[in-house]
C-alpha cells in the first residue's frame, strides 16, 4: 500500500491515480448554509449530489465491478452524500467489508469532524490512511453564520453555541489523527462576505494541531440554500487566498469538487457514464421477457465471428446457476433479404443480447434500436454469458469497439 497514491493530497499523481467515493451515507448531522443535497442529479459536480445512496454491501459489490473495469482506482472514499459519522454503521459495515476484500487498497473519509473523534481508533484498526475535515469557521460568531443548526447527541444546537461545539470536536479529531499516524486534509469552503477574511486563521489554526494540508474551495452558490445569491470567488481571489494560507500549511489547488459517487481521474468523473451503462444493461437485458443470449461462433466455446461473416448463432440459457447450450441457429447469408439486420433480430426475437467479435454502426444501430443488446468482445462464450446473466459487467479487458469494422457489416 503506498500512501503517497492518494490524487487528492499529492498533486502528482493526479492524471494516472483514480479514486471511487461510495455514497454509503445520506443522513447529516449539521446543515451547511450552502448545502442543498440533491439525490439522482446526474448533471451536477459538486460535493454532497450523488445519483444514489448504496448499503454497505452493494457498495462493495459495486466497487468490485468498478474495479474490473477501471484499473487506475487506488483510493476509495466515502464522502457522503451526508457525513460519514452520522451513519456510523453503514460506514463501519462498508469499510470493514472493503478492507477484508481489498487489503492493498487506501481508504479515506470526508467529514464535517463533528463525531470524528470517537471513531478515529477504529479507522486506524482498519489502516484508514487520510482524512478530509471540512473547516469552515475557527471564530465561533463566524461559524454561526456558515451552518443553519447541529445535532450532536440528539440534540439540537444553533448559531454560536453550535459552531463552538463543533470547532471542539473538530480539533480534538485533528489531534487524534496525527496521533495514530493519519493523514489529515482540511477542507475550506471560501464563502464571500462570510469567512473570506477568516481562511488564512483556519490555515493558522489547523496547522497548530498537526493538519498536513488545506484545500481551499470556492463557494457553489447552490439554488435553494441561504447562499445562493453570492458570487463564487474568482480564481484571482482563490490564488490570494492560496499565498496567504500557503504561509502556514501546503495548500491543495487542484481539487474537482468531487461528487459522493465520484469515479475516475480527478476533473474526468465517468461515474454518470458508469451509471448510464448500467441502466441500459439494465433495460435492454430482460431476461424474464428474453431469456436467452446469443453469439456468433464456429465453435460453440468462443466469440470468435465477426457479425457480417456469422453463419451459425449459439444460443444459451442460464439454468440453476449455468450458461446451457440450449439450440444452434443458421444465420442468413448476405443476399438472402433486403434487410439483413432486420431479419437477423428476427432470427433471435428472445434473445436479451448477442456477442459478436466485431460489427459495423448500421447492423449496430439497427439492432439496438431492436432492444438487442450488441456486444463486441474477445472471449469464452461461457464467461462473458454469465457476466450478463447474472446482471454484472463484462471485464473491460475482453470488450471491443461496437460500430467499428472493415466495411463486412456495412453491405
Amino acid at each position: 500500500m503506498d500512501i503517497h497514491n492518494h490524487p487528492c493530497f499529492n498533486a502528482d499523481v493526479r492524471h494516472t491515480t483514480g479514486r471511487i467515493h461510495l455514497a454509503v451515507a445520506p443522513r447529516c448531522n449539521v446543515q451547511c448554509n450552502f448545502c442543498n443535497r440533491k439525490f439522482d442529479c446526474a448533471n451536477e459536480s459538486r460535493p454532497g449530489v450523488t445519483t444514489s445512496v448504496m448499503k454497505p454491501l452493494q457498495a462493495v459489490e459495486y466497487l468490485s465491478d468498478v474495479l474490473k473495469r477501471v484499473s487506475n482506482i487506488a483510493v476509495v472514499g466515502i464522502a457522503g452524500p451526508g457525513d460519514p459519522f452520522a451513519n456510523p454503521e453503514e460506514t463501519l459495515e462498508a469499510l470493514e467489508r472493503i478492507r477484508a476484500a481489498f487489503p492493498d487498497i487506501l481508504l479515506c473519509i470526508s467529514t464535517n469532524g463533528l463525531l470524528l473523534a470517537e471513531y478515529v481508533s477504529h479507522l486506524a484498526a482498519l489502516n484508514v490512511s487520510h482524512v478530509t475535515i471540512t473547516v469552515n469557521a475557527i471564530d465561533p460568531e463566524v461559524g454561526a453564520n456558515v451552518y443553519e443548526w447541529f445535532c450532536y447527541n440528539k440534540k439540537m444546537y444553533y448559531g454560536r453555541e453550535g459552531a463552538e461545539i463543533l470547532l471542539d470536536k473538530q480539533t480534538q479529531a485533528i489531534r487524534l489523527l496525527k496521533k495514530y499516524g493519519i493523514i489529515v486534509k482540511i477542507n475550506t469552503v471560501v464563502i464571500p462576505r462570510v469567512n473570506l477574511h477568516h481562511i488564512a486563521e483556519i490555515a493558522q489554526y489547523v496547522s497548530k494541531w498537526g493538519a498536513d494540508i488545506q484545500n481551499c474551495i470556492p463557494l457553489i452558490p447552490v439554488a435553494g440554500t441561504p447562499y445562493e445569491s453570492l458570487e463564487e470567488p474568482s480564481p484571482k481571489t482563490m490564488r490570494i487566498i492560496r499565498a496567504q494560507t500557503s504561509l502556514y500549511i501546503k495548500q491543495m489547488s487542484h481539487c474537482a469538487r468531487c461528487r459522493a459517487d465520484a469515479v475516475g481521474l480527478l476533473g474526468n468523473d465517468i461515474s454518470g457514464k458508469l451509471a448510464q451503462e448500467r441502466q441500459v444493461r439494465k433495460v435492454q437485458c430482460d431476461f424474464l421477457k428474453r431469456p436467452y443470449i446469443a453469439a456468433a461462433s464456429s465453435n460453440g466455446l468462443t466469440v470468435n465471428q465477426h457479425l457480417g461473416k456469422a453463419t451459425l448463432f449459439w444460443i444459451y440459457r442460464f439454468n440453476n446457476g449455468t450458461v446451457e447450450l440450449v439450440e444452434t441457429r443458421c444465420v442468413p447469408a448476405v443476399g438472402c433479404s433486403t434487410n439483413r439486420w432486420d431479419t437477423i433480430a428476427e432470427l433471435i426475437p428472445d434473445c436479451s443480447a448477442l456477442l459478436v467479435s466485431g460489427l459495423g454502426r448500421s447492423p449496430y444501430e439497427r439492432l439496438q434500436n431492436k432492444g438487442i443488446l450488441v456486444e463486441s468482445v474477445d472471449g469464452t462464450i461461457h464467461n462473458i454469458a454469465e457476466k450478463l446473466f447474472v446482471n454484472d459487467e463484462i471485464p473491460i479487458d475482453v470488450l471491443r469497439l461496437n460500430g467499428e469494422c472493415s466495411g463486412a457489416c456495412e453491405s
